[in-house]
């Protein structure tokens, strides 16, 4: 993880000091229960405005580029913006709550699995799905007694997602999942080590797409490692994530999740509702619902990891070119 950058002045994207960081560790754990009894008539209170906003980023290359995104948007509807880089949910989420944070990017089934799990314990049944709707529709339940309010998602969406070799899928004609499990090739999969037992992944794709899994390899999630695996033929396929902007370093192309396997975690804004909930902040973040996708995603991330260009310049050149902001 590298630290972000202090933005210029005339870009108004400051990061706050170290020094907030401690700050928000105590407080957010303070808070970590969500709202206490006397706040909880703030839950039900008409949405806030509030002119001056910070942005969450849960501190990894994707999340700063959304972070940073939503502030250039804000700004361009009259919003201060500042972003701020956490990078631990168990810390971000009550800081959002409590109003620290009002703004944070997330993905709807992994958040709503997340809220799941702290309100009704970590063995609760997963709510999130493949089912976008049915998804947000959970995650908006568990998030509003929070006094959080969760946006609407947009076309873009980081999912777990299955590569293999171009070579190898030229040879063997695959296109999607479905291609390689009627292929009855045998496959070994660089993965984590709890792709063993996920639902998503070994045991899923054997029992929605039929595809032999013999091995898991475990060297981690699109680890360069697990890719390189996959490249030189000692493994068949690696699972990595749909914005993955280092594939084609490798030779490597996804397999489409034809059968819809995966999870809906689409990208969605979730907000404070007391300081963020208003239509203006919507109405902001929901121009990018239109035009941001997932491909726009890795090739953002791709711009930063391995062009070494900054979050905030690969956003802002993205926003322009989409005349979602003026050029400066």
């Amino acid at each position: 993880m590298i630290p972000g950058r202090a933005a210029t002045p005339s870009r108004a994207l400051a990061r706050r000091a170290v020094a907030g960081l401690v700050v928000l560790t105590a407080t957010a754990t303070a808070c970590a229960t969500g709202p206490s009894l006397e706040n909880q008539g703030e839950v039900t209170a008409p949405p806030g405005d509030s002119r001056e906003l910070t942005i969450g980023s849960a501190g990894f290359t994707e999340s700063d580029l959304l972070a940073q995104l939503y502030a250039l948007l804000l700004e361009r509807a009259g919003y201060a913006a500042d972003i701020l880089s956490v990078t631990n949910r168990e810390i971000y989420e009550p800081a959002l709550e409590s109003g620290q944070i009002d703004v944070v990017p997330e993905y709807a089934a992994t958040f709503a699995d997340w809220l799941n799990a702290k309100a009704n314990g970590a063995d609760a049944t997963p709510v999130g799905s493949p089912d976008l709707a049915a998804t947000m529709k959970a995650l908006r339940a568990l998030a509003a007694p929070r006094g959080l309010t969760v946006l609407d998602p947009g076309r873009a969406v980081d999912q777990n997602a299955f590569a293999v070799a171009a070579s190898y899928a030229r040879k063997h004609g695959l296109r999607t999942l479905s291609d390689l499990g009627a292929a009855k090739l045998p496959v070994r999969l660089a993965a984590g080590d709890e792709c063993v037992q996920r639902p998503y992944c070994a045991p899923g794709l054997r029992k929605t797409y039929g595809i032999d899994i013999v091995a898991v390899d475990p060297k981690g999630v699109g680890t360069t490692p697990a890719k390189q695996a996959v490249q030189n033929g000692q493994d068949q396929m690696v699972l990595t994530t749909t914005t993955d902007a280092t594939l084609d370093r490798f030779g490597l192309v996804l397999l489409a999740d034809d059968k819809k396997l995966q999870n809906a975690d689409y990208v969605v804004p979730v907000v404070n509702r007391a300081r963020a909930g208003s239509d203006r902040v919507r109405d902001a973040l929901g121009r990018l619902n239109t035009v941001l996708t997932t491909a726009d995603l890795a090739s953002m991330n791709q711009q930063v990891d391995s062009w070494r260009r900054l979050p905030e310049d690969v956003a802002r050149n993205y926003l322009e070119s989409k005349k979602l902001i003026p050029k400066e």
